[in-house]
């Protein structure tokens, strides 16, 4: 792996298989009753927030704790940013700190990649979302749940998703989850399908490694996961479709819908979610529903990429016969 995660379209087909088994490991460590590891013991993680954020930032800071690390979480609101203090200062301070890893959600794309290729932080640098553009981690956490769910717990490892129908719907333009997955699900073997209002495909989406299409309808019975996306309306300064019950009769997923998808396929939520917009709340709840799954994996990827970056002294995860493994805990 790179230095730095900062998109998922740097991941290589080995690195994103990496990250899902390493995960796979960490997710046993959530079965004992000390959810603990020794791993990154003495490193520093920095949480640095400048857009709102819960499932996202509470995961990295779970992910970093269980390792051993040091956390210490920045919020851009009540600090100095909110006094006008520019990210090169905001990155110094923290590098003087002794920062070994810096998680940085931003409403600019591209904030993280200026921050790790500045000079400015000497550790390494992962991008929990920024502005409009993409957000590698959440696809990392989003494929560990289809590959356990469509492949298996035990056939997984190793494993990618190969052959495998992904659809993605709902606001293409605005979401990071949308371009990350794509990106990554292609290097994983998936063929993904993008279902929008034509108003919420970003141009250029042509030379994305996707279909486009512009009827749920059509594409439901021939997918192994149905993602739906919030319609993010604090990015839209327009009106990109008539109403709200026009969007949901054309693009939302209820009942009669999810009935119409192979029985063996998911629907799944990045969150948080429009209930009764782009998913009712009878999908929601169904056990076909990963949302909360997609939650709790979301840490055990976060340990795996931390753990992976930061190159941990000592190995993650005791063999279940108390044997050496590559990622075995150190006593």
């Amino acid at each position: 792996m790179k230095r730095h995660l900062i998109s998922a379209a740097d991941l290589t087909r080995d690195d994103a298989v990496l990250i899902l088994d390493t995960a796979e490991e960490m997710a046993r460590v959530a079965d004992r009753p000390i959810k603990k590891l020794p791993t990154l013991r003495g490193r520093t993680v920095v949480n640095l927030f400048f857009e709102d954020s819960t499932r996202t930032r509470i995961s990295f800071e779970a992910a970093a704790k269980r390792l051993s690390a040091d956390v210490i979480n920045f919020s851009a609101k009540g600090s100095s940013v909110s006094k006008g203090e520019s990210l090169k200062d905001t990155a110094l301070t923290l590098e003087a700190m002794g920062a070994d890893a810096v998680v940085i959600r931003h409403h600019d794309s591209g904030a993280p990649h200026r921050l790790a290729t500045s000079g400015w932080i000497g550790g390494s640098v992962v991008n929990a979302g920024d502005g409009t553009h993409e957000h590698p981690t959440q696809a990392l956490l989003d494929a560990f749940t289809m590959r356990r769910r469509l492949v298996g717990v035990d056939a997984g490892l190793g494993h990618d998703l190969a052959g495998r129908r992904i659809t993605i719907v709902g606001d293409i333009l605005h979401s990071r989850v949308a371009r990350s997955n794509v990106h990554l699900l292609h290097t994983l073997g998936a063929e993904v399908t993008l279902v929008a209002p034509p108003t919420l495909v970003p141009i250029g989406v042509e030379r994305w490694p996707c279909e486009v299409s512009y009827d749920l309808d059509a594409v439901l019975a021939k997918s192994d996961a149905v993602m739906m996306l919030r319609v993010q309306r604090e990015r839209m300064n327009a009106a990109f479709f008539p109403t709200e019950r026009e969007y949901a009769r054309r693009y939302g997923l209820n009942g009669d819908r999810m009935a119409r998808m192979p029985e063996h396929a998911i629907v799944m939520h990045p969150g948080p979610m429009n209930r009764g917009m782009e998913i009712t709340a009878e999908v929601a709840d169904s056990p076909r529903c990963t949302a909360v799954e997609q939650v709790a994996n979301g840490v055990s990827i976060r340990m795996a990429v931390l753990y992976l970056l930061l190159g941990g002294n000592e190995p993650a995860v005791t063999a279940g016969n108390g044997t050496s493994t590559r990622t075995e805990e150190s006593k």
